[in-house]
């Protein structure tokens, strides 16, 4: 009887998994951020201490795990909304190669060592820093890297959900000013705009559906 329980309750709890999971949104175990990774990890718990103890009552697990997945569903979607909430939650992408320079100060910032630098190049059958243009550590841990290419250039996010980033300001050479005389020559104000990029020296923008 004790083995039944087991094998029903491990069962039931892969079940209460798959919909869980499906219930938070399709991703890679590799591109998790950090939300979802504690909610993951505590899931996992939960679950694995409801089968060490068969005899409790299973509602005493399967409740907290669907609160904790309740809560991450609630938390993304006001993260979605609000800038400072995600930035808080999941961290921001990380410039770590910027024109070809290696920032070793937001290296060491995001505890990121040369040794995972090369590895992650290596990966990607890269030979040398030199052949890289951006790379870039995402939010998941991820790092996306853009090789030099002198007919090709990447566009860069100078505004994103109407909010400025001032770095990639610093980083095209440009200043608030220009962006706001670029701005008013094209009829946009900062709440109309979802998306704003920079490349091949020119500014494009997405138009914020909502507007």
């Amino acid at each position: 009887m004790k083995y039944i329980l087991i094998l029903s309750k491990t069962l039931l709890f892969y079940i209460v998994m798959i919909v869980i999971y499906r219930m938070m949104g399709k991703r890679e175990v590799s591109e998790l951020k950090i939300g979802d990774l504690v909610v993951s990890i505590l899931v996992a718990n939960i679950i694995a201490m409801g089968i060490e103890n068969y005899n409790d009552n299973i509602f005493v697990t399967v409740l907290p795990v669907f609160l904790l997945s309740f809560m991450q569903i609630i938390l993304s979607k006001i993260a979605f909304k609000y800038e400072k909430v995600r930035v808080f939650i999941d961290g921001e992408p990380s410039v770590i190669i910027n024109r070809g320079k290696v920032n070793f100060n937001e290296m060491l910032k995001q505890r990121y060592n040369l040794d995972d630098l090369l590895m992650e190049l290596r990966s990607n059958e890269i030979k040398s820093i030199e052949e890289v243009d951006y790379a870039i550590l995402e939010v998941s841990g991820r790092l996306s890297i853009f090789r030099k290419d002198n007919n090709k250039e990447y566009p860069l996010p100078v505004i994103l959900d109407g909010k400025v980033d001032e770095e990639v300001l610093l980083q095209i050479g440009k200043d608030r000013e220009w962006l706001d005389e670029v701005m008013e020559k094209e009829g946009y104000s900062l709440k109309d705009i979802f998306y704003g990029f920079y490349r091949n020296e020119e500014l494009f923008f997405i138009r914020n559906k909502n507007n």
